[in-house]
């Protein structure tokens, strides 16, 4: 890893965040909109998740599920599932790449939950701040394995560089067109993560 990127890459995450928050504020209030008609108030799902050395941080998305006790299946809406296709739903968490939470690229962040459940090797992806995409999401998403997940998560931490950053987005841009590895078979998403290995 460039000893220095890591601060320019900071940089590039604000001023890029910044910017696509501008431009997508006219998407997003249409989204907020239907989200109001679909689901009600609030329109933004806040969810607590895993950051930078595993400091925890106040994840913003796009309501996507009704409340309740049911399975996330039936609780995702038709909307909902237009915006996961789309991955509309992630616009608001902008807002954490801008407070410095998130980078544009970067490791997912996962629940806190799932803290005490990584081996050492998996506890690295901790390492760099968690990103809106990432390795992982543009090598298969929800349809990979934890493990390979996790791999990815690591491989992403020893080689980052903003050739790999470039790519990565620009792999995910295609992705998001062609709507692959939205979710697991038979998972709204995808399954819980359970313990090293699985």
């Amino acid at each position: 890893m460039p000893s220095r990127y890591p601060e320019l890459k900071r940089r590039l995450d604000l001023v890029a965040g910044l910017a696509l928050l501008a431009v997508s504020l006219p998407v997003q209030a249409a989204v907020a909109v239907a989200v109001a008609v679909d689901l009600g108030r609030p329109v933004l799902f806040r969810q607590v998740r895993t950051g930078l050395r595993g400091e925890s941080f106040t994840l913003l998305k796009f309501r996507t599920m009704r409340p309740g006790s049911a399975e996330d299946g039936q609780r995702l809406t038709g909307v909902g599932r237009f915006l996961r296709r789309t991955s509309l739903d992630e616009l608001p968490s902008l807002v954490n790449v801008v407070r410095g939470e998130l980078s544009l690229v970067g490791p997912r962040p996962l629940l806190p939950e799932y803290l005490p459940l990584y081996d050492a090797e998996q506890r690295r992806r901790h390492d760099v701040r968690p990103g809106i995409t990432g390795l992982a999401q543009v090598s298969g998403r929800n349809l990979l394995s934890w493990q390979d997940q996790f791999r990815l998560d690591v491989r992403y931490v020893d080689t980052m560089s903003a050739r790999l950053d470039a790519w990565i987005l620009l792999r995910t841009i295609g992705k998001v067109f062609v709507q692959e590895g939205i979710a697991a078979a038979g998972e709204p998403t995808r399954s819980k993560f359970t313990g090293s290995g699985r």
